[in-house]
Formats: C-alpha cells, sequence, structure tokens
C-alpha cells in the first residue's frame, strides 16, 4: 500500500497469470494487426422464435459464414495465408475478474441444439478451470458475446494470428418497419473486426451480410 498520493491511498495489486495473458494478447492484437471493423444490425425476431438463445444462434450463424468465406476462417502468418479445412468457433466465457475462450469444433457441422447443450458443457468447464490445451487454443474464428441488455454495441479484438473476430452488443427492442407497418423488433448489433492483410473490405461485407441473413432468415 503506498500513500502521499493527492489520490489517496494506492493498492498495487499484481496481474493473476491469466489476466498477464490476456493483457500480452491485446497488446499484440493492437499493435500487430492492421484491423478493419464493420458493424450491421441484426433483427432476431425469426430467430428467437425458434427457441434458441442468442449465443448458439450466433455461434452457428458465423460458422455457416466461415464455411461460404473460406478468406474468414484463416490467418496471415509469416507473410502467408493460412486457409483452415476446419470450422472451430472460440466463444469468450467471463470468469472472476477475467476470460476464458473455449473452443466448439467443427462448429458448422452442428445442429442449434447440439451447440446449445456444448455451450453450456464448454462454460461449465472454464469455470471450473477443467478446459483442455486444445480447447482454449483450436479456435480459428472468435465469437464475443458478453455485452449484455444495455449495451448497443462492442468492439471485437482479433486474437492473432486468427483473421477475424465478432463481438455483439446487448438485445434491445426498438421500432422496426415490416410490411410497411411501424412495430416492435428486437434488435442486436454485430461488429466484425478482420486483419485487413487477408481479409478485404468486400470479403468482410460478404461475410457479415451471410451472418445477418441466416438470423435474420432463421436460416440456421
Amino acid at each position: 500500500m503506498e500513500s502521499g498520493s493527492v489520490r489517496g491511498e494506492v493498492r498495487v495489486e499484481q496481474p493473476t497469470v491469466r489476466q498477464r495473458v490476456i493483457a500480452r494478447r491485446a497488446a499484440e492484437a493492437r499493435a500487430t494487426v492492421p484491423d478493419l471493423e464493420l458493424s450491421a444490425d441484426v433483427e432476431l425476431d425469426a430467430c428467437l422464435r425458434l427457441g434458441a438463445s442468442t449465443t448458439p444462434a450466433l455461434v452457428r450463424a458465423c460458422a455457416l459464414a466461415l464455411r461460404h468465406v473460406p478468406r474468414a476462417n484463416a490467418a496471415y502468418r509469416d507473410g502467408r495465408f493460412e486457409l483452415y479445412s476446419r470450422v472451430n468457433v472460440g466463444f469468450t466465457v467471463a470468469i472472476d475478474d477475467a476470460y476464458v475462450t473455449p473452443t466448439v469444433f467443427d462448429a458448422d457441422s452442428k445442429s442449434l441444439p447440439a451447440l446449445g447443450e456444448e455451450l453450456d458443457q464448454l462454460v461449465r468447464k472454464a469455470r471450473t478451470g477443467a478446459l483442455s490445451p486444445p480447447e482454449l487454443s483450436g479456435a480459428t474464428f472468435t465469437l464475443t458475446d458478453l455485452a449484455g441488455p444495455g449495451i448497443v454495441s462492442s468492439t471485437a479484438i482479433i486474437t492473432p494470428p486468427q483473421a477475424a473476430a465478432l463481438a455483439a452488443g446487448g438485445v434491445r427492442e426498438v421500432p422496426v418497419i415490416r410490411d410497411g407497418a411501424l412495430v416492435a423488433g428486437r434488435v442486436l448489433t454485430i461488429t466484425l473486426a478482420c486483419d485487413h492483410r487477408i481479409l478485404y473490405g468486400a470479403q468482410a461485407a460478404s461475410f457479415l451480410r451471410w451472418i445477418k441473413a441466416s438470423l435474420e432468415q432463421a436460416s440456421l
């Protein structure tokens, strides 16, 4: 504890190992990745009528889009493009005062109910420290869906060397025009951050449109 400061008593805390890893990776991403960001509003009413919660639906939509836009399921490493055959979606889980990102392997081949069950299992493993090394490092793309109510949008941080990451804001009820009438709709803002060395603007926009269409048309 330090004293004598105009800011009052100062308590110095040492970051945990996990917090040091987060700090290192965030600094690396911001310092080395020339990222481009795009956002879109998504109407969720049709999707939510399926009974799906937002995180499994987002994982599924991202996985389908990654299959259609292979450059998003890739990495820029040592001056080369690496395109992956498996679609492995990492999703952020808050634990204590940090977070971890477990991986859903082959997410494009799994149904919404199966994804919901697997995500629940991975969250439990994350909070008990039971995730395996592959589950912590096997993602080819990362989703962050932690904003919650009242937060309109969130910014994604790319996990190097992944090509892209998606962040979702909270679901909010807003007026929307549907069939010429003004009605209440549930809307979510998604923001894509992409490494502009491998995923360019037109491809990134196409990727975001795939996600938006899958969610709005409930084609999951």
